[in-house]
């Protein structure tokens, strides 16, 4: 008697009409673009303005796929540098190979820049889009059912994954810990949203409970998969990179929520007030100046009538 399990596609290309896009791009992009949906919800309701998110985005994404991909590139050298590699493989992200603690640090510089132009504050615009950011990795992490890899070890369960003979991996029933992650991060962003409304985190203190929550299920999730990986002290790389960075966000948290207790007031300031802003300091400035020629003025005057008295006194 065969048991269930979950079949692999038998392609890794979807094809959108006549144009060919391949599962693993489709799922990014689909993750992309709910996260810029939700994420202007949240932060139209923390009291910013509609099109920001979109706008940071630009910068955001790009970085984030930049710092995916060297993650995964440096973490996994020896897939491309090593002999029989073709190091141009290095620059195929369509085929797979995103780092999430790459994409997530860079990112963070992205957003700060595309922060920095509007005069917004980090943390708050991080706090509003935790719970989108997560839902794009649950999307994403698809991708990598389209690629029939990053599965965990074999298994009978009855959600075993079925995988087929290809490069680098044997056909059989696996644990298919691409969903198993998908589920964790729908589930952190419940967690988030949740605890953000019960407790109103602010000052970047959302996105730290984000990051630590994904870093739990991340941790026995990794320990799971059975896919080449370099290893320290007898645990995955990846493992240890949860354990530090989830220390790192709870440590946040704590002195965080001493220092700056309570949420972010105003998130986006108001850019026409902004502006008038520096034009009425502009206009102070020129008064200020105007004002200094006024008061040279006298002294002016004073020397004139020195000039005109002395004058006199020489015809007298």
């Amino acid at each position: 008697m065969d048991i269930a399990y979950i079949p692999s596609p038998s392609s890794g290309v979807i094809h959108l009409g006549p144009l060919p896009l391949r599962g693993y791009a489709f799922c990014i992009i689909l993750g992309v673009f709910v996260a810029v949906w939700y994420g202007n919800r949240r932060w139209i309701a923390r009291g910013g303005k509609a099109g920001t998110v979109a706008d940071i985005s630009v910068w955001a994404v790009p970085f984030g796929l930049v710092g995916g991909r060297l993650y995964h590139v440096i973490t996994d050298y020896q897939l491309y540098f090593s002999d029989g590699k073709n190091w141009v493989d290095a620059f195929k992200i369509w085929e797979g190979g995103l780092g999430i603690w790459g994409a997530i640090a860079f990112g963070a510089v992205g957003a700060w820049i595309g922060c920095r132009r509007r005069g917004i504050p980090l943390p708050a615009y991080a706090d509003a889009i935790a719970p989108a950011i997560v839902l794009a990795q649950a999307i994403g992490r698809w991708g990598n059912w389209f690629n029939q890899e990053l599965y965990g070890k074999a298994t009978d369960v009855p959600w075993a994954l079925e995988i087929s003979d290809g490069a680098n991996r044997d056909s059989g029933l696996y644990h298919p810990t691409f969903l198993y992650e998908s589920l964790w991060c729908v589930g952190v962003a419940l967690l988030v949203v949740w605890a953000d409304r019960r407790f109103k985190l602010g000052h970047g203190r959302a996105f730290a409970l984000y990051v630590a929550a994904y870093c739990v299920g991340r941790a026995w999730i990794e320990y799971m998969r059975v896919d080449e990986a370099h290893h320290v002290l007898g645990l995955r790389l990846n493992v240890w990179t949860a354990i530090i960075v989830f220390v790192l966000a709870v440590a946040y948290i704590v002195v965080s929520a001493r220092i700056r207790p309570g949420r972010e007031e105003i998130v986006e300031p108001d850019r026409e007030l902004l502006g008038k802003d520096a034009k009425d300091t502009k206009a102070e400035d020129g008064d200020v100046e105007t004002a200094g020629a006024k008061d040279d003025a006298p002294g002016a005057d004073a020397d004139a009538e020195d000039a005109t008295d002395a004058a006199a006194a020489k015809k007298v």
